[in-house]
């Protein structure tokens, strides 16, 4: 055993005002300050490939050896507080007073190469600040003399940049060079990925290029890993729906179904079902395309059209895998339906999504795919449809009375209080803070049933969901929101939810 004290247990913070600490850092050594006096911390469980570095420590600091727990999370933590730092550095770069855009305008002959500094560290920096930010999407686009570029945040696209368009064309050919890219092709659309790491964070990126008239156009979707997916309570349902759902995921097999539009959080809630039910026991195998989460524990398969790896025949497959729960990213087709039915019939609990815009629509939508009413009855278990909300910041938002027109709208009495969103730097000026999710849930149970078995047209479910003193819409959530000061009447306008 090394001659140095241990620490078990403990919640140190990084020391960072040492001269040589890329190089203690690459020897596994973190500062840190403990009892008023720096410290020297290294691994317990690899204190051998800190030896050489610390040798020469010996009588400056005193040297503690931490568990392996604690020494990641010190580790991390310094990372992090780099990482910001080098945002910042990066923003100022030639002197205080020039941004990033126009220092990386100033030289162009440094921005004809992909590999030159300037870029590098333009998307090292679009990558940290869009994490920084929460951002889901990066939108780099070309146009005739210009480029943009923008972040989607809360659902919403911002532009964060505009520069010459040879900026924009080295930008995506970085790009593409991190994410493995024909470099050289500019005329069909690539599709690849990459990962970072910000601080102790590990970020899956997917990237899509597209051409356009004026060069390409580079989507990149930034997704979380696993172990950052919510819990079923963390989604931001009210207490009502998730005990809902909490029931339904304890079905062992049938079919639950989310739907909602593009960009409404269906496939965070579909992992946050998979993270309520125990992996270890259950095979859980899922068909995405494409595989936006990877997960330890979960057979993940990605659909490959190419080859004819279709949702449906990757599903037939499956059924011959021995499976407990299957997640099919989407059901497209009439054939997806039928088989989708046939898994959730025989004995596996089955989740997908659909594309409708509340949930009686999803119904009525798979009946006009081919499902018989019968079979739709014996086999579908809930209906959840989904959206997601921008909350106003707290800071800023500011109070005012609801229109006649829109109190009209809403149905929401006249002269009630609401609020508007202003903006500030809590915000980043943009009145909004953070997304809750609402959702409206239907539990197949008898009554319904009988309305399915009947007539599957969304008119006549809307109908009998009106009668349950139980069904909470979302556009009566959405009111409440409003009412509460918790959103503003623009939000609920883009939200665009039509009432039962």
């Amino acid at each position: 055993m090394l001659p140095f004290k241990v620490l078990k247990g403990v919640d140190l913070d990084p020391f960072t005002n040492i001269d040589d600490i890329d190089i203690a850092l690459k020897n596994g050594v973190v500062y840190s300050k403990y009892d008023d006096e720096i410290i020297v911390c290294i691994d317990i469980d690899n204190p051998n490939d800190s030896l050489n570095y610390i040798s020469s420590l010996r009588g400056k600091y005193r040297i503690y050896m931490i568990d392996n727990d604690s020494y990641n999370n010190l580790l991390g933590k310094l990372k992090e507080e780099k990482s910001n730092q080098n945002i910042d550095a990066i923003d100022q770069d030639a002197d205080d007073d020039t941004s990033l855009e126009e220092f990386l305008q100033n030289d162009d002959v440094l921005l004809e190469k992909e590999d030159s500094a300037p870029i590098i560290n333009f998307v090292n920096t679009l990558f940290m600040k869009a994490v920084k930010q929460n951002t889901t999407d990066i939108h780099i686009e070309t146009y005739e003399k210009r480029g943009l570029v923008k972040f989607r945040i809360d659902g919403v696209l911002s532009e964060i940049a505009n520069v010459k368009r040879s900026v924009i064309v080295s930008i995506i050919n970085r790009i593409k060079v991190i994410s493995n890219l024909d470099i050289s092709e500019t005329r069909v659309p690539q599709d690849g990925r990459t990962k970072i790491n910000i601080g102790n964070k590990q970020i899956d990126i997917r990237v899509s290029i597209l051409p356009s008239h004026y060069g390409e156009k580079a989507v990149l979707r930034l997704l979380m890993k696993a172990d950052a997916i919510p819990s079923l309570q963390e989604l931001g349902f009210n207490e009502q729906t998730t005990n809902q759902l909490k029931g339904l995921l304890k079905h062992s097999f049938g079919m639950i179904l989310i739907t909602g539009p593009t960009g409404s959080g269906k496939s965070t809630t579909l992992y946050s079902f998979l993270k309520n039910i125990d992996h270890k026991t259950k095979n859980i195998t899922t068909v995405e395309d494409p595989v936006e989460y990877n997960s330890f524990g979960i057979n993940q398969i990605q659909v490959n059209d190419k080859v004819g790896l279709t949702f449906a025949k990757a599903l037939r497959a499956i059924l011959r895998q021995d499976p407990d729960v299957i997640l099919l990213g989407e059901i497209r087709d009439n054939e997806t339906a039928a088989i989708s039915v046939q898994a959730a019939m025989t004995g596996h609990l089955l989740l997908s999504t659909l594309h409708t815009n509340n949930a009686a629509a999803a119904i009525s939508r798979l009946t006009d795919m081919g499902v018989d009413s019968f079979l739709l009855s014996s086999t579908l278990l809930g209906v959840v449809a989904q959206r997601l909300v921008r909350t106003l910041c707290p800071f800023c938002k500011q109070e005012n009375i609801i229109s006649d027109e829109d109190s009209e709208f809403f149905k929401i009495e006249k002269n009630s209080k609401v609020y508007n969103a202003v903006g500030c730097q809590n915000c980043n000026d943009s009145g909004y803070k953070g997304r809750v999710a609402i959702g409206e849930i239907i539990t197949i149970d008898e009554d319904i049933l009988k309305v399915i078995k009947k007539s599957c047209d969304e008119y006549s479910i809307k109908e009998y969901l009106k009668t349950k003193p139980d069904f909470i819409s979302m556009q009566s959530q959405l009111n409440s929101m409003i009412l509460n000061g918790d959103t503003s009447i623009e939000e609920a306008i883009r939200i665009g939810i039509k009432e039962l």
